[in-house]
């Protein structure tokens, strides 16, 4: 495929992610309100800013705007999370929150695949040697996978089972587990954006000593298969610096950025 229709199809894939997976469709079965263009999520002991577009909001009236979601959420003693995108206007909204006193978290890249065209580009990597890939519903499993996470990531992520359990329960999350003798050794999850054409995909941390060995891609591949199967057109990553190189190489196409700006009240 040739720059230009990668370039064309790239825009395509932008618009649908802007139209389908902003706004509303970030704000889950949870507590919601709105101010302007914004809906402020309200997560339990955290907040989250999600919105469509800022267009014609500038200036102090965009700074007001900005402060009274720090406020809104500062008041109940939360934390709350703006998540900007690289291709959102007005360009200076980043230095506007770091000057309200929010602060930038890891950026990442959007990359967006068409699930039928992965599925094709990686025919015969569903499965690695010696490594058993399956699908779970056990909250045992989820434990194990809670327990594996906390030992990639060097810290408590004990948090993860519960956090699993919910998103099971919603009938909108697959959930899949690699083990090596029993042992689990990656996990993740695909996550099915209810009335829109998106699958997300989470997850797919992997012990040091297994990586390097098709496990992710081949996690990529079951979950690929599985929002064919349930009828979702794309596959969406926010991919990490580690991540994307990979998933562009699969036939991910990256679209645009995302960076969370954090405002944490000081008490």
């Amino acid at each position: 495929m040739t720059e230009a229709n990668n370039t064309d199809r790239a825009a395509v894939l932008l618009a649908a992610y802007d139209d389908q997976l902003r706004g509303n469709a970030e704000a889950a079965d949870v507590p919601t309100s709105t101010d302007g263009p914004l809906i402020r999520v309200e997560y339990p002991n955290r907040g989250f800013v999600s919105y469509r577009s800022l267009e014609g909001l500038d200036g102090a009236e965009l700074d007001a705007l900005i402060a009274r979601q720090r406020e809104y959420f500062a008041a109940k003693g939360d934390p709350v999370e703006w998540k900007t995108r690289g291709h959102d206007l007005p360009a200076d909204l980043p230095e506007r929150l770091v000057a309200a006193g929010f602060v930038p978290e890891e950026r990442e890249t959007v990359v967006i695949g068409e699930s039928a065209d992965i599925v094709e580009r990686l025919a015969g990597r569903e499965t690695v040697d010696g490594v058993t890939i399956r699908r779970t519903e056990d909250k045992a499993d989820f434990e194990r996978i809670a327990a594996m996470e906390s030992t990639v990531w060097g810290q408590d992520w004990s948090w993860l089972t519960d956090d699993l359990v919910s998103r099971h329960a919603t009938g909108l999350t697959d959930i899949f587990v690699a083990e090596v003798d029993g042992e689990v050794v990656s996990a993740a999850w695909a996550v099915y954006k209810k009335n829109t054409d998106f699958t997300g995909l989470w997850g797919g941390s992997t012990l040091a000593e297994w990586r390097g060995k098709g496990i992710y891609k081949a996690l990529v591949a079951v979950r690929a298969a599985r929002a064919v199967e349930l009828g979702y057109r794309y596959l969406q990553v926010d991919a990490s610096d580690d991540s994307s190189p990979i998933l562009q190489r699969l036939g991910f196409l990256p679209v645009t950025t995302t960076t969370p700006y954090v405002y944490t009240p000081s008490n």
